[in-house]
């Protein structure tokens, strides 16, 4: 068994995050920016509400201006108080390192960086000249930055490498440039002028500088190409120190669909090839969802043999079932809202409506006024659900409602179906979403919200199929525990309402 976290096959040769020798199943939610900050912030305003929720895994940053204040001097107290506050809440971390880049922009860097534009060089817009972000092709940055996280990881294996609270590390937050293309930096202008380096010659089998192999999209895979080779040093210099699992997140590309728009060069799905080429010590690629397709968003990381990992997804109750799709259908590592912190308290939705049209985000999606307690369910049901899922993962698959047009789907089991019928979708409530498993022939499990399900036979078939029995199920460490039998009016159509059920359906034939 490998000593720390990893990223390996389950016993059904499935990958997972691996903890202990055990596939990981995260029940999660990330930390609004700034509240891991403070450890007596956190301490009185944050792990209070987080017992509430029913989380085992917690996201949250540690920022580079919190550990090296003046160049040089390391100081380590914040992260020793936050290890000791999630052990003593029996919560294991995801550490998000906020070093040069966050949402396309060097806002966590320590000051002396802020205050040395010469040496610690900021990309640049084509007409408006200086933003707030470092240049990725700046190589004094980038060392810095690399020093400072390879201090961080080697001090993390001092005091963390037995107890395994920290599970993984997220390096930098939404990378890319905002407001153009690439960066126009003297520094960028002379690369980008010249040739493309030989790895993505042969691999994209083109020739030329960036524009000439590339055209139209030359900039942006310029950037990216920049992005992921400076992540790469960031990265190999932490797991010389401590191997955990490391990941990127991608603040997804949407409309207006040109670069700048989203951030330039990020780890969008559609340039995960070249930054593997890149950045091979990346073990994961992770999508922040505040879409409303979440279906696609997940196929779009989920096709690329990438483990579904999901940092930052939305706020509003749709969060509490969308959870049942990502662990079925894609036996995610990591289901994680955004903000979780406020989630208990939260009564009255008030957008900053600016800065959400800034960073293009769909408005519902941050309003978790409603939340907790469909999500508390959920988590409820999946946590004590955990060790039955896991063994058999092989097994699992879910189902969710797309769109306001989609009615429903067809389960396909060994010798009959299932016809799944969507409720309306309603403002406030969760979505229809699911977990469904085939127990044996003809006897299946079901869990999720808002759907009706009834058996089917299969096409060409003579056989008439019906429901012979329907019982409610819970679970306790894992073992699944048969409730009432529904029976007459009750027995026809199983239905899950708004909030997380579970149920057992053994079907036969007349």
């Amino acid at each position: 068994m490998k000593k720390f976290p990893y990223i390996g096959l389950d016993q059904h040769g499935l990958t997972s995050l691996m903890v202990d020798g055990n596939p990981w199943m995260g029940l999660a939610g990330e930390l609004k920016n700034s509240s891991s900050s403070n450890s007596k912030y956190m301490e009185e305003k944050v792990w209070p509400n987080l017992s509430t929720l029913g989380l085992d895994t917690v996201l949250l940053p540690v920022a580079w201006e919190s550990i090296e204040p003046e160049e040089g001097q390391f100081q380590y107290d914040l992260v020793d108080e936050i290890l000791a506050q999630a052990r003593k809440n029996n919560i294991r971390l995801v550490l998000l390192w906020f070093g040069l880049w966050k949402n396309g922009e060097s806002m966590y860097v320590p000051l002396w960086v802020k205050r040395d534009p010469e040496r610690f060089i900021l990309a640049q817009h084509q007409f408006v000249g200086r933003s707030v972000s470092i240049s990725p092709l700046c190589q004094p940055a980038i060392e810095a930055d690399a020093k400072a996280f390879k201090k961080l990881m080697a001090y993390l294996r001092q005091v963390d490498g037995e107890m395994h609270t920290v599970l993984m590390v997220q390096v930098e937050n939404e990378i890319g440039f905002l407001g153009s293309e690439y960066d126009h930096s003297p520094l960028a202008e002379e690369a980008f002028g010249q040739m493309i380096p030989n790895v993505l010659a042969e691999a994209f089998n083109k020739q030329g500088t960036w524009s000439e192999a590339f055209g139209e999209d030359g900039p942006e895979y310029f950037m990216a190409w920049h992005y992921a080779s400076a992540v790469e040093r960031i990265i190999q210099a932490g797991k010389t120190e401590f191997p955990l699992p490391m990941f990127v997140n991608a603040w997804l590309e949407q409309h207006p669909t040109y670069p700048g728009y989203y951030p330039s060069g990020g780890p969008i799905a559609r340039l995960i090839p070249l930054w593997k080429l890149a950045a091979p010590s990346i073990d994961l690629y992770a999508p922040d969802v505040y879409v409303s397709d979440f279906f696609q968003a997940c196929q779009d990381y989920s096709i690329l043999k990438n483990p579904l990992l999901l940092p930052e997804v939305r706020r509003d109750p749709v969060t509490a079932s969308n959870a049942f799709y990502a662990f079925g259908h894609h036996k995610a590592i990591l289901f994680s809202p955004f903000g979780i912190d406020e989630f208990v308290d939260y009564l009255e939705y008030k957008p900053n409506t600016a800065l959400l049209a800034e960073l293009n985000i769909d408005l519902e999606s941050f309003n978790c006024a409603g939340t907790s307690p469909y999500l508390i369910s959920s988590y409820r049901l999946l946590r004590n659900a955990r060790p039955f899922l896991l063994s058999n993962r092989d097994k699992m698959g879910g189902f969710i409602k797309r769109s306001n047009h989609d009615r429903g789907c067809i389960l396909h089991g060994h010798e009959c179906d299932l016809i799944i019928s969507y409720q309306d979708s309603l403002p406030g409530k969760p979505g229809s979403a699911g977990i469904w498993m085939e127990l044996e022939t003809n006897t299946f499990m079901l869990m999720g919200c808002r759907f009706s399900v009834e058996p089917i036979q299969k096409r060409n078939t003579s056989k008439r199929v019906i429901s012979l029995r329907l019982e409610e199920v819970t679970f306790e460490r894992g073992e699944m525990l048969i409730g009432r039998i529904l029976n007459g009016d009750e027995r026809g159509h199983m239905i899950c309402g708004d909030t997380a059920s579970c149920f057992k359906m053994t079907v036969g034939y007349v």
